[in-house]
């Protein structure tokens, strides 16, 4: 890494400033963000001055930042087009206890192939098994919290962060070892979860809640896709750059061509979802290069040095920056403090208080992974309203703020 070059402060002012359109467009003009040409205007626009920047400054920032996200794109592309040909039919009994179980498998599914397989596999059956009641917006967004992130901890599979760390040389069953987190957390926001869904049951009339009980058997759909999702898995475990990223576009292609139309149509399987993540994680990846830069130059400033505090602060930050670069940056922060531990020249706690914090607020905000973006994009296609970025921040502060002081208190 050549670190000749601080950048200043305002040099975040892009970063921020594409963070705020995001959050904003959505609002105050919906039609004009929904056009994907308009998002990568706005993403292009910010991403200019950081862009001319770096190639004055430091070209290799920008180039080590970009093909972080081609990783980053690749691995997520491949994923949301194989599991897009992978679908639940039939008709899935939406009580508050089989919602409650299907999270729960999620939780389970997204350690195996990754939280946006398991987000992209099961959001289409859930929103189609609960569309017909009233009050539902709950369940969409528990289901970004647990699914599409705090339940992909136990394995480099899981979350991206997770999956930087394995390439630096941590040992691959070494996440195994947070299971005590994932499993504290996971039976809270189930219970929550199970406790506000039950009651906005109980508020829907008797004949919706008549719907709820299933005629139609559960099928699987497009099982040829697991020969194409175990190798993208054995990939991501097995191979160096840059064949790993080629067996992936290899195993999106031919899931795309093995496919039946019908599976895509019964899924309503479009690239709306995957293109929106990849032009706006553009615009995030190199926007955010100067912030991370300034983090890594001058981190020790923060006065981090406890498990608590790393807890804390790479979650911060992971909230709003993707997770995943933020996740490289506290490392290389402790790493600084020069006490040695196993794995990466760090002590285990330290690493532990890292790697769940930068799994678990990523499901801060609707940026702080890629599978929250693809989520929300569709449910709103298939007619849901989804909280604002502010809107699903009250509920997420609300509910995850409270659990992650207990977590500080009982596991640092």
């Amino acid at each position: 890494m050549h670190h000749e070059w601080l950048p200043a402060l305002w040099t975040t002012l892009p970063f921020l400033g594409l963070l705020v359109s995001i959050a904003v467009f959505p609002l105050a003009a919906a039609k004009f963000w929904h056009s994907l040409k308009n998002q990568a205007f706005v993403a292009a626009f910010f991403a200019f001055p950081v862009i001319y920047l770096c190639l004055v400054y430091n070209p290799h920032l920008l180039f080590s930042g970009l093909e972080h996200y081609l990783s980053f794109v690749i691995l997520l592309g491949s994923l949301f087009i194989v599991s897009g040909g992978i679908c639940i039919t039939g008709d899935l009994v939406s009580t508050p206890l089989a919602n409650t179980l299907m999270l729960a498998g999620g939780a389970v599914l997204a350690n195996f192939i990754g939280t946006t397989g398991a987000s992209m596999v099961l959001i289409r059956p859930l929103l189609h098994a609960n569309h017909y009641r009233k009050h539902h917006i709950h369940i969409p967004i528990f289901f970004i919290m647990l699914v599409s992130n705090i339940g992909g901890l136990l394995t480099p599979l899981g979350d991206p962060p997770l999956f930087l760390g394995f390439l630096l040389g941590v040992p691959f069953f070494w996440t195994l070892k947070l299971y005590p987190f994932w499993l504290f957390a996971g039976c809270v926001i189930l219970a929550l979860f199970f406790l506000i869904d039950r009651r906005a049951f109980d508020h829907e009339t008797k004949r919706l809640q008549r719907e709820a009980r299933s005629d139609e058997p559960v099928r699987i759909r497009g099982l040829q896709n697991l020969g194409c999702l175990i190798a993208i898995i054995a990939a991501t475990i097995w191979a160096p750059q840059p064949w790993r990223e080629i067996v992936m576009v290899l195993a999106a292609l031919i899931s795309l061509k093995i496919t039946p139309k019908s599976v895509h149509e019964a899924n309503g399987f479009n690239f709306y979802p995957i293109l929106e993540v990849a032009i706006l994680f553009l615009g995030i990846f190199i926007t955010m290069e100067p912030a991370l830069e300034i983090l890594y130059l001058r981190g020790q400033e923060l006065g981090v040095t406890q498990p608590w505090q790393f807890f804390w602060v790479t979650g911060a930050f992971s909230s709003f920056l993707d997770n995943a670069p933020t996740y490289l940056t506290f490392i290389a922060l402790a790493q600084g403090l020069k006490s040695m531990g196993p794995h990466l020249k760090i002590p285990e706690l330290l690493l532990t208080a890292i790697s769940v914090g930068a799994v678990f607020f990523g499901a801060m905000t609707y940026i702080g992974n890629a599978p929250n973006f693809m989520v929300r994009s569709i449910a709103q296609h298939r007619g849901w309203k989804m909280p604002s970025f502010f809107g699903y921040m009250l509920w997420s502060a609300g509910i995850l703020i409270p659990l992650f002081l207990v977590i500080t208190f009982v596991f640092f």
